[in-house]
């Protein structure tokens, strides 16, 4: 889909390839798994040696990932992992799991006492990455949920389950049923009013807020901030969106969780040049798909709020100082 996260991707590579001479065509599907087929073919038939391919749904795109091997392409999955097929090369990724671990122990590291009340959120049931996000928030928060720390406001599915430390891919799913915000913001907006008109004043006060991703924690972020009950709020997000970055300055939004897209585009790049010069591209782990465990070698992910932003995002050279108003206040 063409939003501001994917949008940043396609930049990304465009700087990137400019550099290693290699021809390349990025097509958008918007957020169309059909569509996305049909352009995978078309890039088949104009002769590709390589396909990264960022999948809508992680299942459907199997289809068009075996078409590719059929062709003698080889499939880079980038981002989102290819689900329920050996048609996968490689994969190219955050380690999704280190990014949920990072949202909860910010929001572990913020609460003192016991009983402050936890707001849970997920991203798509159809993203595989929602799982491993919330795994890895949920390993974190766990224990702390456990011994009373926080407790759970939003879902009777995990407070059922809030007693067990490592949960099954069906019980998550059982979670994120109740708590998805199918990474859209008006659904986000939404689940979160939801929440809030039943909950009673005891259980707002001051809040910690499990957000998955930056456009979900802003429009979360909002419905909190409106509510008189809430005192205060801590919210957690991920890909430095350029809108976050104000929010995290502004006050707004806590942190998010900085997965630096150049990193991941040249890994994409290496991978796809490899590939080419007949090798094979570095592997530090594997994931797996449902039907093998697909190479990975996932790049590193960086915890941003008010007290390292202007280091980690402005003088990393990932956003420009002048997209943003209020960075002279911050330390």
């Amino acid at each position: 889909k063409d939003e501001p996260r994917w949008i940043q991707d396609e930049a990304r590579f465009n700087d990137l390839l400019g550099t290693a001479g290699v021809p390349v065509e990025i097509l958008f599907s918007q957020g169309d798994s059909a569509k996305e087929k049909a352009n995978v073919e078309s890039l088949i038939t104009k002769g590709i040696k390589v396909l990264i391919l960022t999948p809508q749904d992680g299942a459907a795109a199997a289809a068009a990932a075996q078409a590719a091997r059929d062709a003698g392409v080889k499939v880079i999955a980038y981002d989102r992992l290819i689900l329920g097929t050996d048609a996968v090369d490689y994969y190219v990724t955050f380690d999704s799991v280190a990014v949920g671990q990072a949202q909860g122990q910010y929001l572990v590291d913020k609460a003192e006492g016991t009983g402050n009340p936890l707001y849970l959120y997920a991203g798509a049931a159809s993203d595989n990455n929602a799982f491993l996000f919330f795994e890895g928030a949920w390993n974190v928060l766990q224990p702390k949920i456990a011994d009373g720390t926080f407790v759970i406001k939003n879902s009777s599915e995990a407070v059922a389950l809030q007693d067990k430390a490592t949960l099954t891919r069906d019980e998550m799913a059982n979670i994120i049923g109740q708590v998805t915000t199918n990474w859209d913001f008006n659904t986000a907006k939404s689940l979160a009013e939801a929440n809030l008109t039943v909950a009673t004043a005891e259980d707002k006060g001051d809040v910690f807020i499990q957000a998955p991703n930056d456009g979900t924690a802003r429009s979360i972020a909002d419905v909190f901030a409106a509510d008189p009950d809430v005192t205060s709020y801590v919210v957690t997000g991920q890909d430095a969106e350029k809108a976050s970055i104000q929010y995290i300055i502004d006050g707004k939004q806590s942190m998010t969780v900085l997965k630096d897209v150049r990193t991941l585009a040249a890994d994409a790049i290496a991978a796809a040049q490899a590939f080419l010069g007949g090798s094979t591209p570095e592997q530090t782990t594997t994931y797996n798909n449902g039907a093998f465990d697909v190479p990975a070698k996932p790049s590193e992910v960086i915890t941003v709020d008010q007290s390292n932003l202007k280091a980690a995002i402005i003088d990393s050279g990932y956003w420009p100082a002048e997209d943003f108003t209020g960075l002279d206040a911050l330390p």
